[in-house]
C-alpha cells in the first residue's frame, strides 16, 4: 500500500528530472542543479542506476584531485516517445528517446480513403516500423492533426477524409493496439512547441498554421495557452477576413484560397502555382490583395486580444505570406499603436510539427514518471 511521498522521494524525483533534462552530466553538475547534498545525490543516483533510468559512461575531462567524475546519462532502455504529424498530404512519424534525441523519422504520403479502423491500423504499422530500433517501453504518443483540437477531440470538419478524428476513434485505437497513452494536439500547437523549444527567450507569441485548414496557437510566458488556442481557432470559420463575406478560413487555408482564386478565373492545379507559375496579372493581383487583407485582419485581431510580442506564420502558404508581408506591416502600422514582430518561420513539412509533437510527448512522459515515482513510495 502506498503512503504519502517523503522528502527522500521528492529528492529522487528531482534528481531524475535533472538527469532527463540535462544528461549527460556529472554528479557535480547534478548537485549544482538540484541543490541537494553530495551524499543525497549519490544515494539517489545509485537507486536510479538500479531502476534502469540512469547509466554511467565516460569520465569528466577536467582534471581534479581524487576520483574523476563519470558522466550520467539516460539509457535507451528507459523508453521512447513517438510524435506524429498527420497531415492531409503527408504523415511524419518521429521517434525519440527520453532525452529527446531523435532515433528515426519517416515521412510518407497520408493514407487516403480509409475508414477509421483502416487508418488506425495503417498508423500502428507505421509507428511499429519506425520504432523498430527503439528500446524500452513506448511511454507516450502525441499526434498532431490539421485543424483544431479541443479537450483532446478534433473539431475541424475539413478535409472530409479526416472526419475519423471527430469521435477520437484514432486515439482509442492507437492506445488499444500499442498499449501507450495517446494525446491529440493541433498542428499549430505542435509547431509552436517546436519553436519554443529552440528559442527559450520567447514569452508571449501567436502562430498561424496556413495549410489545408487554418489553425492557431498561442503561448503566454513561454507556455502553450491551451484555453485560448481553440477559442480563437473556432472563430477562423466565422470571423470575416475584411474581403466581402469571406472568412479567415476562406482565405488563409489552401482549400479556401484555391476556391477563391478559381472564382476569380485562376484554375490552379495546386496553390503553389500562385507563386511558382506565371498567372493572369489582374486576377492574381485580386487574389493577393484579398490574402493580404486577411493577414492584416488576423494579426490585428490577435494584437488587440492577446497582445503577443511575436506572430509566426507557418504552413504551405508561407511563401505567399513572405510576398505580402511588407504591405501587411505597413497597413498594420496605420491601425495599431504597436505592431508585433511578424515572422515567417521556415519549417520542414511534417517533420517540424512531428518534432513539436514529440517534445510535448516527452514533457508528458517525464511528468508521468515523476508522478509514478512519488506514488510508489
Amino acid at each position: 500500500m502506498s503512503s504519502n511521498p517523503t522528502a527522500r522521494d521528492y529528492s529522487k524525483a528531482s534528481v531524475l528530472d535533472a538527469i532527463l533534462s540535462e544528461a549527460p552530466l556529472t554528479r557535480t553538475k547534478l548537485i549544482e542543479l538540484t541543490r541537494l547534498s553530495q551524499p543525497t545525490v549519490s544515494r539517489k543516483v545509485d537507486e536510479l542506476l538500479l531502476d534502469g533510468f540512469v547509466v554511467e559512461q565516460g569520465v569528466d575531462a577536467v582534471v581534479r584531485r581524487g576520483r574523476r567524475s563519470t558522466y550520467l546519462d539516460v539509457p535507451g532502455t528507459a523508453g521512447h516517445i513517438v510524435g506524429i504529424a498527420f497531415g492531409a498530404r503527408t504523415t511524419c512519424v518521429l521517434v525519440t528517446d527520453l532525452r529527446g534525441r531523435e532515433l528515426r523519422h519517416v515521412i510518407v504520403p497520408s493514407l487516403e480513403g480509409g475508414d477509421g479502423a483502416t487508418t488506425a491500423q495503417w498508423l500502428v504499422d507505421l509507428i511499429v516500423e519506425t520504432s523498430d530500433s527503439a528500446q524500452g517501453p513506448l511511454r507516450q504518443i502525441v499526434a498532431a492533426l490539421p485543424g483544431r483540437v479541443v479537450n483532446g477531440n478534433h473539431s475541424s470538419g475539413r478535409p472530409e477524409s479526416r472526419k475519423i478524428f471527430m469521435d477520437s476513434l484514432l486515439q482509442n485505437s492507437l492506445e488499444d493496439r500499442l498499449k501507450a497513452p495517446v494525446v491529440l494536439e493541433s498542428d499549430a500547437s505542435a509547431s509552436l512547441r517546436g519553436i519554443l523549444k529552440d528559442d527559450t527567450s520567447i514569452g508571449n507569441a501567436a502562430l498561424f498554421m496556413l495549410s489545408t485548414v487554418l489553425s492557431f496557437a498561442s503561448c503566454t510566458d513561454h507556455e502553450i495557452a491551451q484555453g485560448r488556442t481553440p477559442a480563437f481557432g473556432n472563430l477562423g470559420g466565422v470571423l470575416f477576413s475584411g474581403v466581402g463575406d469571406e472568412t479567415l478560413d476562406g482565405l488563409l487555408s489552401t482549400k479556401g484560397l484555391l476556391d477563391f482564386a478559381k472564382a476569380r478565373g485562376l484554375d490552379l492545379d495546386g496553390v503553389e502555382a500562385l507563386w511558382t507559375q506565371t498567372q493572369e496579372a489582374e486576377s492574381r493581383a485580386e487574389v493577393v490583395e484579398a490574402f493580404t487583407t486577411a493577414i492584416v485582419t488576423a494579426v490585428g485581431a490577435i494584437a488587440v486580444t492577446l497582445d503577443p510580442e511575436s506572430v509566426y506564420f507557418v504552413g504551405r502558404l508561407s511563401p505567399l505570406v513572405d510576398e505580402v508581408l511588407p504591405e501587411a506591416r505597413a497597413r498594420l502600422a496605420q491601425s495599431l499603436p504597436i505592431v508585433p514582430e511578424i515572422r515567417v518561420e521556415s519549417q520542414v513539412a511534417g517533420l517540424s510539427v512531428a518534432r513539436g509533437a514529440a517534445y510535448a510527448g516527452l514533457v508528458l512522459a517525464k511528468t508521468r514518471l515523476r508522478e509514478s515515482m512519488l506514488a510508489s513510495s
